[in-house]
């Protein structure tokens, strides 16, 4: 008497999750609320950075790191503004560091998730199309992928001084072609920046680019076209440019 074989182990489906470290408090933009929290058009920065992950179809799962003793505040502030249903949301407590948020919002994700995206709240506006790059990059086999603009200015390495405002020498000048503008999100293989964050000990305020931490494995990572409207929001006239940014989209096709 025979017997059915077993059917064939199928691949593990290709869910993307997205993880923004939303624990900073961001001095540059000066004192108040949370740099995450800034209000942009009406709504806070955060706000719109998780929209803009949930724009696209790859995301399902969005993990929103919360300052360590702010979890309850950022999932009331999720719950009072409409999110796309199709996607899963979730706040979790961060730590100290950057690298410690994420490494904190990356054990929070299912054993499910095999595509991670790591994107910066300070970058409400990225588009959709830049999103999908990313995404299609990681499951074209990139175990990380940044997307990057050229620089428009020429760019000097110099010995920084002692005392802010002092004349600094000039080491070098970088030939400007071979250089780029990093943005966010950044995607990666999951179990490439689990092993990341594992390996790459944590140093000062630990890193504050996920890639560079795959970089220190070994591993290749690849730049995919950015856009100038996924800029960080870091000080206040960077917020007056998000404001008419967001003021265009809407004018033009009620974003």
């Amino acid at each position: 008497m025979s017997s059915t074989p077993p059917p064939p182990d199928r691949p593990r489906p290709l869910r993307t999750a997205a993880v923004i470290p939303a624990a900073g408090r961001g001095i540059r933009l000066g004192p108040g609320a949370p740099k995450a929290l800034r209000v942009l058009g009406g709504t806070p920065m955060l706000i719109h950075a998780v929209r803009a992950m949930a724009a696209s179809r790859a995301v399902s799962l969005v993990v929103v790191v919360a300052p360590p003793d702010g979890a309850p505040e950022v999932k009331h502030l999720l719950d009072e503004h409409a999110l796309p249903e199709r996607t899963d949301y979730l706040v979790v407590p961060g730590g100290d560091t950057r690298q410690e948020s994420v490494g904190l919002g990356l054990d929070a994700l299912p054993e499910d998730v095999s595509v991670v995206l790591v994107h910066d709240a300070a970058r409400p506006l990225v588009p959709v199309d830049t999103v999908d790059a990313v995404v299609e990059a990681v499951r074209n086999g990139a175990p990380a992928v940044v997307p990057a603009l050229p620089l428009a200015d020429t760019v000097k390495e110099v010995e920084p001084a002692a005392v802010a405002g002092e004349p600094e020498p000039v080491l070098s000048t970088p030939v400007r072609a071979r250089l780029r503008a990093v943005q966010t999100p950044q995607g990666f293989d999951r179990d490439t920046l689990v092993r990341a964050h594992a390996e790459v000990a944590l140093d000062g305020e630990g890193a504050t680019d996920d890639a560079g931490m795959v970089e220190h494995l070994g591993k290749p990572v690849v730049v995919v076209p950015g856009h100038e409207e996924a800029f960080k929001v870091t000080r206040p006239l960077d917020l007056v440019l998000a404001e008419a940014v967001l003021a265009r989209r809407r004018a033009n096709d009620g974003f």
